[in-house]
């Protein structure tokens, strides 16, 4: 890879996170500037780049829960809304062809203006599940919809992909069923990968070679497949370690994504124009989302968030498009138009996330009214009884402290977590949990109008969730006590300027714990020494 693209993609995302932008902008625009002076994408970066995408799919395969996409308003909501969007879209475009009379826009006919509609129905996977993650809303009610949402459309992709092509997969493409059977034999396989270099090694060998590899050799999308495959080790209780193995890896391919994506356009001054044309009509793509939304009872807060997450145009309508540009149903023109418009989307999307919480107090007011009476069963207002001390994030640390309470202060406790299954298996365990998302400011609201709360623990295990938890409870003026984890030095200094009471390094509480512990053994300290 050229030096000039590492330095140009440092800078780029050292200067959005300086500016509290989303780095994946700042990535965007250095591929912008690289491809101004000229410099061109290459073999190398693009292999890089489609990595990404492979190990963004597995992972998401990997915390996926398959009763997340049976769930009526993911696989019902993403059918209406390319439905809805498709058929706008191409009236709209029809439209414009009319009244602009440009060339490229006069060339479409009935079914290309329905194939250009349906590759701008699509949102991209790459930038929301990016954008989700670094905000620490992946596992919120809304993030895991719109993820849904989102796998939805991949599905839809792929579906047109292989009906268009003309190719049927091949007859041994059967043979993958065997892999549903298989699946408890692959989860121990993970048990014996263990941890480290060979974990990931794991991951890289099951995402790339049992999932993109075979997939496409028995004709089948190998993106597509690298998903499935990480849902078939999703029930695995290592899948999350897994992942989290694979994190800084797949973040590093993705920075050479976006960089590619700026680089793969030179338009000329007619292709800049339609693709601001096109971004004209995304925010009926958005008004879309917000009213299917509603009508599938989400809280208004959760449409609004859903909603600006989805509002952008998607990687996979380029690739819809590239499919429809080599039958020569669009120029190759429209392949440019389209990748100008997919990467100005990410612009515009990228801060408007950022302030997703600013616009539904602005607006959430308005929205609440159009609320249905009965709200989806897992987006309803959160209980939390008569509990003294809130513990938010019920992971290791957060077990860890639940139990120093509860056995030996014998506080009233309750557990706050936005994992499913965690919460699941805590309140068979005997834990009083209940699932929550701590960066969803009606959680907030009703924490607030319990009395007899005195404490809360903050041990969600990213930085960003944190910030944002304590900074919603000195926003309402929180009377009680707050404490923090950490799992870096420099964090602790952001946290005590906002107001956290007591602020703890966990490596070194382990420390702490570790002398204590060692020091009863040898008759230091009494047993049960706190």
């Amino acid at each position: 890879m050229d030096p000039i693209v590492i330095v140009a993609a440092f800078i780029g995302g050292f200067a959005a996170h300086a500016l509290r932008l989303p780095p994946l902008l700042g990535f965007l625009l250095a591929g912008f500037g690289l491809n101004g002076l000229g410099i061109e994408s290459s073999d190398g970066l693009t292999l890089l780049a489609d990595l990404g995408v492979t190990l963004l799919l597995f992972t998401i395969g990997l915390k996926l829960n398959l009763r997340t996409l049976l769930d009526r308003t993911v696989w019902a909501s993403a059918s209406l809304h390319i439905a809805a969007t498709t058929g706008v879209f191409a009236l709209l475009l029809m439209l414009l062809a009319r009244w602009l009379a440009w060339p490229m826009l006069a060339e479409l006919d009935g079914i290309r203006l329905l194939l250009l509609a349906f590759a701008l129905s699509f949102s991209s996977t790459v930038f929301v599940v990016k954008a989700l993650e670094d905000r620490s809303e992946s596992n919120s009610f809304y993030g895991r919809i719109a993820i849904g949402v989102l796998i939805m459309q991949d599905i839809f992709a792929v579906l047109f992909m292989a009906a268009s092509s003309g190719k049927l997969p091949s007859p041994w493409a059967v043979l993958l069923l065997l892999l549903v059977p298989a699946a408890p034999m692959l989860q121990r396989l993970m048990d014996r990968a263990g941890h480290g270099e060979v974990q990931v090694l794991f991951g890289i060998t099951f995402a790339l070679v049992v999932g993109y590899a075979l997939f496409e050799a028995l004709g089948i999308k190998g993106d597509f497949g690298a998903l499935l495959v990480g849902m078939l080790l999703a029930p695995h209780p290592a899948a999350a370690a897994l992942s989290r193995a694979l994190f800084n890896l797949k973040e590093l391919f993705l920075v050479c994504f976006f960089i590619n994506l700026g680089l793969g356009a030179t338009p000329s001054w007619e292709l800049i124009g339609i693709a601001a044309l096109l971004l004209l009509l995304l925010p009926v793509k958005s008004l879309f989302y917000l009213a299917i939304f509603l009508f599938f009872r989400m809280r208004a807060r959760s449409s609004v968030l859903a909603t600006l997450s989805l509002s952008n145009y998607s990687e996979f309508g380029l690739i819809v498009a590239a499919v429809a540009t080599s039958q020569g149903l669009l120029s190759a023109d429209w392949l440019t138009v389209l990748s100008l418009a997919v990467a100005a989307s990410f612009v515009l999307s990228a801060p408007l996330n950022s302030v997703g919480e600013t616009v539904y107090r602005r607006y959430g007011r308005a929205l609440k009214r159009l609320e249905a009476r009965e709200l989806h069963e897992r987006d309803r207002p959160i209980d939390l009884g008569d509990a003294e001390i809130v513990v938010l994030g019920m992971g290791r640390i957060g077990q860890g402290a639940y139990d120093r309470f509860s056995g030996i202060f014998g506080k009233r406790l309750l557990g706050v977590d936005n994992v499913g299954k965690r919460v699941h298996a805590l309140q068979g365990a005997g834990y009083r949990v209940i699932e929550g998302d701590a960066t969803d400011s009606d959680f907030w609201d009703k924490l607030l109008v319990s009395p007899t709360v005195q404490l809360v623990v903050l041990a969600m295990p990213h930085h960003a969730g944190n910030l944002f938890a304590i900074d919603q409870l000195r926003h309402r003026e929180f009377p009680g006590r707050i404490a923090a984890m950490v799992n870096y030095q420099d964090e602790i200094a952001p946290l005590k300027a906002r107001g956290a009471d007591a602020v703890f390094h966990v490596y070194e509480e382990a420390g702490a714990g570790l002398a204590d512990h060692a020091a009863e053994e040898i008759g230091l300290l009494p047993p049960g020494s706190p």
